[in-house]
Formats: C-alpha cells, sequence, structure tokens
C-alpha cells in the first residue's frame, strides 16, 4: 500500500493523508482547508494531476474518508470533495458530525458574504475579479455533505471492507475527536497505522483524558506543540480568576477575550460557571458574541455523556453547563457593536481567537487604545494574524486600512489550549513500542517544530523517524 502526504506536511494546518491499496481502494484520512497559506490557484499547483481540480488526485475515486475531528483545518474541505464527485462515506463519531456541520455551515456564509461582495465590486468597476474562489462553497454544499456522514462510536472495531478495519480513539482535544487506528490486510499480513489527529491534554475543562492507543507498525504524529510545554500549571478558575480581578476590578475596565467558538469558548464559559457557584465572580456582565459559539454550546450539552467526570456531575446536579448569572448571549451584529464601548466593567468574549475575522476584530478595534481595557489571549495565533502580533509584542496593530497604538493591556494564558504540549505528545508515543514500530511520521507542526521532536524521539531510542513533505509518498 501507498501513502502520500497531501496535507499538514511541514506546516500546521491543511490535514489530508491518502492511502491507496495494491486493489486500488483509496482511504482519504481527514480533508482539511490549508488556512495558514491558503491554496495556490490550480494551475500553479505543480502537484496538481487534474487541471481545473481543487485536489491534487481524483475525489471520485476515493473510496471512504475518516475523520479525525471537526476544526476546519481537518475537515474544511469536505464540501469541495462531494462536489467534485465523492460518492463515498465520511466515518466520524457522532459529536464530530455535529460540530462539523456547524462549521462548515459558518465558513459557508463566510464564503457566500465574500462572493456578494466580489461580485458588489464587479458591477461597479465592471472587471472580473483575481481572487481564487476555487474553494470557496455555499450553505447548500453543505447540506449536500450532510447525508455523507456515517457516525460510529469511540473503541468500536469497524469492518469498512473485507480486511480494512477502523477504531476511533477517544484524543481529548475537542469534543468527539479521535485518533484514528487503521489495520489493512495484504497478502495476509495485518499493517497497523495510527493517525493522531489533534492531541489532548489531561485535566482540561470538559473533556475526557486522552486515552493512549494500541500498538502500532507506522504512526503519524501530529508536533503542534512539539517544542514547547505548557506554562500554566495552576487551575483554570484561579488563573482566569485572577486576571478578571485586574482587569475589572482593580483598574476597572473591559476584559476582551478572543477565543475560537467551538472549544475554547466552552471551555472558558464552564470555568467560569464554576467561578460564578463558588460567588468568587465580581457582578458584571459577560457577553457572548459569537452564534456559532451559542450552537456549539447546545451541542456539547447534548453530548454530555461523552464529557469528563466532572463536566458529567456538574450537569447532573446544576442542568446545564454554560447558563449563569449575568452572561448574556449576543445573537445580533448590532447589539455586538454595541457591546464594544459598554459604560460599565465588563467581559466580551468573541470569535475568532486569532483575531482574524469574525466579530472579535470590532472589539479589538475599539478597545486597543484604550489604557482601561485588557487584551487576553488565550490559545496560539499562526503567524500573520493580528493575535500573533498581540502575543509577540507589536508596538501597534493595523486593522483594515487604519493603524492603531496598543495602548490596551496585553496578557496571555496557555491554560485552555487544546493541544497537547511536547510532554503530552511523548506519552502518546510512548504507547508504542520503538523496537515493534517500522516508521514514525512527523506531521502538524512548524517544521522547527517537528525538528525539535524528532531529537526529543531518538534520545528515546526511536528510529526511523520522517518529516514528509507535501505530496511525498511512501511504501507501507
Amino acid at each position: 500500500m501507498k501513502l502520500t502526504f497531501w496535507g499538514a506536511a511541514r506546516q500546521v494546518t491543511g490535514s489530508m493523508y491518502l492511502i491507496e491499496l495494491e486493489d486500488d481502494y483509496r482511504i482519504l484520512v481527514d480533508c482539511g482547508f490549508d488556512m495558514e497559506k491558503g491554496r495556490k490557484k490550480i494551475e500553479e499547483d505543480e502537484e496538481a494531476e487534474h487541471m481545473g481540480n481543487i485536489f491534487p488526485f481524483e475525489a471520485s475515486m476515493i473510496n471512504v474518508v475518516i475523520l479525525t475531528h471537526a476544526h476546519i483545518d481537518h475537515s474544511g474541505n469536505l464540501p469541495n470533495l462531494i462536489r467534485e464527485g465523492f460518492e463515498g462515506q465520511i466515518i466520524c463519531t457522532s459529536a464530530t458530525q455535529t460540530l462539523t456541520r456547524l462549521l462548515l455551515h459558518d465558513s459557508a456564509q463566510l464564503h457566500q458574504r465574500r462572493l456578494k461582495k466580489i461580485q458588489g465590486k464587479q458591477k461597479k468597476s465592471k472587471n472580473k475579479h483575481t481572487t481564487d474562489i476555487s474553494e470557496w462553497y455555499l450553505p447548500k454544499h453543505v447540506d449536500d455533505t450532510e447525508e455523507y456522514f456515517f457516525p460510529l462510536q469511540f473503541n468500536r472495531r469497524f469492518q469498512i471492507i473485507k480486511g480494512v478495519w477502523i477504531t476511533l480513539i477517544p484524543t481529548g482535544h475537542l469534543l468527539g475527536a479521535a485518533n484514528a487506528f487503521l489495520e489493512i490486510e495484504e497478502h495476509g499480513i495485518i499493517k497497523k497505522i495510527l493517525f493522531s489527529g489533534d492531541i489532548g491534554r489531561k485535566n482540561y475543562p470538559l473533556l475526557q483524558d486522552p486515552q493512549m492507543p494500541p500498538q502500532a507498525d507506522y504512526v503519524l504524529c501530529e508536533t503542534t506543540y512539539g517544542n514547547r510545554l505548557h506554562k500554566s500549571h495552576g487551575s483554570a478558575e484561579d488563573e482566569i480568576f485572577e486576571i478578571i480581578n485586574q482587569a475589572c476590578v482593580q483598574i476597572p475596565g473591559r476584559l476582551i477575550i478572543p477565543a475560537f467558538s467551538v472549544g475554547r469558548t466552552q471551555a472558558l464559559l464552564f470555568t467560569l460557571h464554576k467561578l460564578s457557584i463558588e460567588k468568587r465572580l465580581p457582578p458584571i456582565k459577560i457577553f457572548s458574541d459569537s452564534p456559532l459559539a451559542h450552537h456549539s454550546t447546545r451541542a456539547y450539552e447534548t453530548y454530555s455523556g461523552l464529557l469528563n467526570e466532572e463536566a458529567q456531575q456538574f450537569y447532573a446536579e446544576h442542568k446545564n453547563l454554560f447558563d449563569f448569572e449575568n452572561l448574556i448571549y449576543v445573537e445580533d451584529l448590532k447589539t455586538s457593536k454595541l457591546i464594544s464601548n459598554h459604560s460599565e466593567p465588563c467581559i466580551i468574549i468573541s470569535s475568532s481567537g486569532m483575531v482574524q475575522g469574525g466579530r472579535i476584530e470590532h472589539h479589538v478595534k475599539a478597545n486597543i487604545q484604550n489604557p482601561y481595557a485588557t487584551i487576553l489571549m488565550i490559545g496560539f495565533a499562526a503567524e500573520g494574524t493580528l493575535g500573533h502580533q498581540l502575543l509577540h509584542g507589536d508596538k501597534t496593530l493595523e486593522i483594515g486600512d487604519k493603524k492603531f497604538a496598543i495602548l490596551a493591556n496585553i496578557r496571555s494564558i496557555d491554560i485552555f489550549s487544546g493541544h497537547g504540549d511536547q510532554n503530552d505528545l511523548l506519552e502518546f508515543m510512548k504507547a508504542q513500542n520503538p523496537e515493534s514500530l517500522k516508521q514514525v511520521f512527523l506531521i502538524h507542526g512548524e517544521e522547527r517544530s517537528m525538528q525539535d521532536f524528532k531529537g526529543l524521539l531518538e534520545s528515546h531510542q526511536y528510529k526511523n523517524i520522517t518529516i514528509p513533505a507535501k505530496g511525498e509518498t511512501f511504501e507501507l
């Protein structure tokens, strides 16, 4: 069989891996959108074999997709795969199916707004647009995708076809997220391939700890935090309480928190709910300003049985996970703009977490020059985003066509990061006996992170560690 790396190779996003069996059966693991660089126009992509297609392979030849979790850098190109002729099943957990639907619809609506904007400019200028919109899809395309999902329970060994089995193993990180463990028989020999997906961390709010996977012959291991350790070691409640006290009581002012709508916002709201129950929250308004986040919170409650023991007990006792005194869900855009100038101390939670698009840009723009405001970064921000500039101490911030001096207080914590750090990744790999492994592939990380993690694995006696390039193929 052959394994080809079509995404998240020497970069963080766009996960996509193709397995081709000797009988020409083809399995695609993840079908992610490349959020870092965007895709080149297809005629400029030297790896594209089918001119006019988004993918560097024929979509109609893919027999099945295995989806590790819902984040767009793993799921975001599924509607395009179906548009180009895919007719198989998309295997994932039921929770992943639900969250993927929400995220894909959110992306489709963004594409629709951008398309209307381009068409409006075209009418005025009468010039053809030069933007590559080949990967943009509309809500109707997401609706078409829905019928292809095949939900599978965690830890159920399922036979896809004769000689091919899949098991989805809980990995934390996000509701429904899984490692994908494939067993493939060829010539009477079963080869075991483990795809890490994104590996979660222990003791994360709401989510269960990652489950250690079985022994494999080949492992594809993500390296997002391959050379970093989390700095936060206290409880999430204590860390966020200290920041709220400084930003909203001692100053007093506004606390702006950029947070991803799916996963990060739920962990944060659950932590604030616990503080509210403990009477530790000051009597201030807390605005949750993301319609996508509101839908996601309902999904988390629907699948409360997948959450950790603490969250399940909390839900049984209080009948909800996220609703508490002084929490206000903001739905319409008009209200969203008004709360940026709320006259009293408050907390505003909005997306996106990297401060790149979404309602958060308006909140940051309205408060960036306010010395009484605090902007709290609670996760990773890729290079080239406004969030990255805030995290790295820039003195000015360019939003739209205007530059602003950064006068607000900028803080960051990583207690809400859903990614396991270097120690968590090493623990994941230590479930594998180095003598039994044939090869390790490092994926989904910056190249420096991959190199450092490779050195760490080698110091623990792991061999045959490869950092594949995009488009590179290996015989397994």
